[in-house]
């Protein structure tokens, strides 16, 4: 492999999108404030010249996700590169590593409103529209809201919030973590948290992974020194959630864990999670706990517990779906 430069600034890929670039303009000044050193982003596109802004989310002769972001770290371009974490497969990428968890940003949802709605204060006397993609949130506003239009909206998050101020939309649904790195102009507009009893997040949604190559021990070791160790705790046991249920970025699975000091002065670990169907007529929850330190069983033990509970039988029927069987 080629070796990146170890004098000058630290080379960080990045996609081209402003969150994308939000998300590297805080790693880089982490790092610089940690080494000394100084850092430069390196946007590029992770598409074929036919659509160099758009993201590729492919996959290779193994089933592994790639993208040119990747590309330049494993070629030695860039040190590394700044994903958000919540969008990445649950298999590990061969040469690289998430070395670096950066402390995380609010993980909850928001539901953006000219009136400052909460979910609960919809109004019901007339048709309301929300917009969103997601499986996940498009569940759970149907399971709380059944009189509730769920339109399915593209664009990045200036243009969904657009979308709202023009009148097209009663309001959307997007992270609260894309608002506050963004932060993108939301005049006459207002983002209300939706709490986890109300809208369950995507497991590791608010946190940023930084992968370098495995045997980059220099970055590795300058990285260390920004990774949050609780917040590395708490993804780990929602990603194990999900990649033992399998259920990929887009199915409609959500997960919250959170460090929690117990009377006795015990760190404990609790892990929320859901599983439904897009409809939000079949829906499961769970909360358990465990030591601190044990993040990946206590994520296995959820997994068990949604899949017992009726999640099998959800995932089957959504795997199914997508492959026209």
């Amino acid at each position: 492999m080629v070796a990146v430069p170890q004098k000058g600034p630290w080379l960080i890929a990045t996609r081209r999108s402003e969150l994308a670039k939000a998300q590297a303009r805080q790693v880089a000044a982490a790092l610089t404030a940690a080494t000394g050193r100084p850092a430069e982003l390196v946007p590029m596109a992770t598409t074929g010249d036919e659509h160099p802004d758009r993201a590729i989310e492919a996959f290779d002769t193994k089933g592994l996700f790639v993208d040119h972001t990747r590309k330049a770290v494993l070629a030695g371009d860039c040190h590394m590169v700044v994903h958000s974490y919540k969008d990445l497969p649950t298999e590990a990428s061969p040469g690289l590593v998430v070395t670096a968890v950066p402390e995380r940003a609010d993980p909850r949802d928001a539901l953006v409103s000219a009136a400052g709605w909460r979910l609960s204060d919809l109004p019901r006397d007339r048709p309301i529209v929300i917009g969103t993609s997601s499986a996940r949130r498009r569940s759970q506003i149907e399971r709380r809201r059944r009189d509730v239009l769920v339109q399915p909206i593209r664009g990045n998050l200036t243009t969904r919030l657009r979308k709202v101020s023009d009148g097209e939309l009663d309001a959307v649904v997007v992270a609260t973590a894309g608002l506050l790195r963004q932060k993108p102009d939301v005049s006459g507009l207002t983002a209300v948290p939706l709490e986890h009893g109300e809208m369950l997040h995507a497991p590791a949604q608010g946190a940023l992974a930084v992968e370098c190559r495995v045997d980059d021990d220099i970055t590795r070791v300058a990285l260390m020194q920004i990774d949050h160790g609780p917040s590395r705790t708490e993804v780990a046991a929602e990603r194990e959630l999900l990649a033992m249920l399998e259920g990929g970025c887009t199915a409609p699975i959500g997960a919250h864990a959170e460090l929690r000091t117990s009377t006795n002065g015990d760190q404990r670990l609790v892990l929320l999670g859901l599983v439904a169907d897009p409809s939000g007529t079949r829906m499961y929850r769970a909360s358990h706990e465990a030591a601190h330190d044990q993040p990946e069983r206590l994520g296995r033990t959820m997994a068990a517990t949604l899949l017992e509970a009726g999640g099998e039988a959800i995932l089957r029927d959504l795997r199914a779906q997508e492959t026209g069987a």
